[in-house]
């Protein structure tokens, strides 16, 4: 069995853009769709996106091509390489806001589809007009995630299901960069480590909770400019067999 769990969000993490802004470059948003959600979800606003692009003419082949060509964050691309040489000690899974058509098209064009053991992402497939259309993941009940998604409570529910399988995970490491990751990165132990994008939200809110509540935050924190460092934190612990 693996001996740890690696976590990855994806915009803006695994890949150096907000991949919803991405596929949008370019073009001319109505008024109503063009400041964001106005009394829905931000995950009902992406789906009147899609469907209003797919209304102006976008093809599914174009918009696949739109989501292989996000660039990786500074470092992914190295740390892929680690990865892949490591892979019997490290299981990987992903957490995305985003959409399943969007990260799967990406990890397929890097190569690394194959190092994730599950993609877990908002549900997204082609309609018969070709238009990509976007669901919630789950309903939840916490207050602090959007109503779509509480990594959370996925991460938590993975960990469950892989220990009724006998998989007990040394470490977890958790990888990411928006508000929505510092939730779950609430339940890592003291084993565990965090690491936050530098300046980004995620890294924000650890910094406020570690100010106000000394010692709720119980992983280590790691923060990383370019995931170059990251790689680097798991060599050394390997080269220290911890």
């Amino acid at each position: 069995s693996p001996r740890f769990l690696l976590v990855f969000d994806f915009d803006e993490t695994l890949v150096d853009e907000n991949s919803d802004e991405w596929v949008q470059q370019g073009r001319a948003l109505p008024e109503p769709l063009r400041h964001g959600p106005r009394g829905s979800s931000y995950n009902q606003h992406m789906q009147q996106v899609l469907a209003w692009l797919g209304e102006q003419g976008l093809r599914p082949a174009e918009l696949r091509a739109l989501y292989e060509n996000l660039p990786l964050a500074p470092g992914v691309a190295e740390l892929f390489q680690f990865l892949g040489k490591h892979r019997q000690l490290f299981e990987l899974v992903l957490i995305s806001d985003a959409n399943v058509f969007g990260v799967e098209a990406k990890l397929r064009a890097a190569g690394v589809r194959s190092l994730f053991r599950k993609v877990f992402s908002n549900p997204a497939g082609l309609d018969r007009r070709g238009f990509l259309t976007l669901g919630p993941y789950h309903s939840h009940k916490c207050l602090e995630c959007p109503p779509n998604m509480c990594k959370r409570k996925i991460l938590g529910e993975y960990l469950e299901e892989r220990a009724r399988e006998d998989v007990e995970f040394q470490r977890v490491f958790y990888v990411g960069d928006g508000a929505n990751d510092f939730c779950p990165a609430g339940i890592l132990r003291a084993a565990d480590v965090a690491f936050p994008r530098k300046g980004f939200p995620m890294h924000r809110l650890i910094q406020e909770r570690q100010e106000k509540q000394p010692g709720l935050f119980q992983a280590t924190v790691v923060p990383w400019e370019s995931a170059v460092e990251v790689a680097r934190y798991l060599q050394e612990l390997l080269r220290r067999k911890c």
